[in-house]
């Protein structure tokens, strides 16, 4: 089978291509990405493509499955700019693999396409609207690819679709880049070491779920291959919160409120010292917790790490500095003392 791999040099982007690589029904891999990686996986090559302006469709001839990954969460200042690409963008990869008449898509949504919790906070499965939080940029951008998707789906139903639905996720190597995304150049990496931290902030209703990046690659490799339709929740054991982040830092929590958290993360990123948005902590405030039934029924999947495990390898990432040899993870993107970083107005260029 020959799989192309769009947005392939990212976090779960490598995660996935190294699935696919390890798979002997897979004979060749295309990762497809704006700029060539320096690594190397068996049977796969590399090539440099915008989903907003290059010929995609001539990419996907002959492909067997195309595995959509290919998302932008900066500028957060200026969302016409990750509109562009993660609505625009994804559209484009839709129509191409249309026009080439590709067998199967899988894409990548999230669970940040869902609805608020339900009041009594009960697992949520995937038939749980998608109608997401409107106004966090990250969560209406994925709402909408999902409505494009219905659209794809019902206009080509001789391709089989797949979308993934996975909570937060972590692994060692991707560390940088997402201290980069969310926390910004002034997030210390040693501040996360054990025992530095004396007290870390309990906000009452903060719960979310996590998984491995490798086990997410496994599971786009068994969408890809299985005979599989449909949507899939993917997040690891247990729920995460506040104390299970203190115990690893071996911290104590002090309760915090919502609101007090918000306006400081408000005030911050108002004041280009975080990227991360305010709308983005009210997306997270909300976020259902996920029923995986699905993906371990009709995937046959199972994450080989738990969510704290995945959480824990992330943290010694980020007291490594650790990073891969792709654009999107490699230390040079933030540059010598994180220059680079500042000199994109922390949340205001891509």
């Amino acid at each position: 089978m020959r799989i192309v791999v769009v947005g392939a040099t990212g976090n779960v982007g490598t995660s996935t291509v190294r699935a696919l690589a390890g798979d002997p029904e897979v004979t060749s891999i295309l990762g497809v990405a704006r700029r060539r990686p320096g690594l190397t996986f068996d049977r796969t090559e590399w090539v440099s493509a915008d989903i907003v302006r290059s010929d995609l469709a001539a990419l996907f001839e002959g492909a067997d499955a195309v595995i959509d990954l290919a998302w932008i969460f900066q500028p957060t200042h200026h969302p016409e700019v990750t509109w562009r690409n993660n609505v625009v963008g994804t559209s484009r990869v839709f129509q191409a693999a249309a026009a080439a008449k590709v067998p199967a898509l899988v894409y990548a949504s999230s669970i940040g396409a869902y609805s608020p919790r339900p009041e009594d906070g009960r697992p949520v499965d995937e038939s749980w609207p998608t109608d997401g939080r409107p106004t966090a940029a990250y969560s209406r951008e994925k709402c909408y690819t999902e409505r494009l998707l219905d659209t794809f789906e019902a206009e080509h139903p001789e391709c089989r679709v797949v979308r993934m639905r996975p909570g937060f996720i972590f692994k060692r190597d991707a560390a940088t880049a997402q201290r980069r995304i969310f926390g910004g150049p002034f997030v210390p990496n040693r501040l996360v070491r054990s025992g530095v931290i004396p007290v870390v902030p309990e906000i009452p209703g903060l719960a979310f779920q996590a998984l491995h990046s490798d086990d997410a690659g496994d599971a786009y490799r068994r969408a890809a291959l299985g005979d599989v339709r449909g949507a899939f929740n993917l997040a690891a054991e247990p729920v995460i919160n506040m104390a299970r982040i203190a115990d690893l830092l071996s911290a104590r929590t002090v309760r915090v409120p919502a609101g007090a958290v918000r306006t400081a993360l408000a005030a911050m990123w108002g004041l280009g010292l975080v990227p991360a948005s305010p709308q983005l902590f009210d997306l997270a405030m909300r976020l259902p917790i996920l029923d995986t039934g699905r993906a371990h029924e009709i995937l046959g999947w199972t994450p080989k790490h738990s969510s704290l495990a995945a959480l824990g390898e992330f943290l010694q990432g980020l007291r490594e500095n650790a990073a891969m040899d792709t654009p999107p993870l490699a230390r040079r993107t933030s540059g010598p003392l994180r220059i680079r970083e500042f000199a994109t107005g922390i949340g205001r260029r891509a």
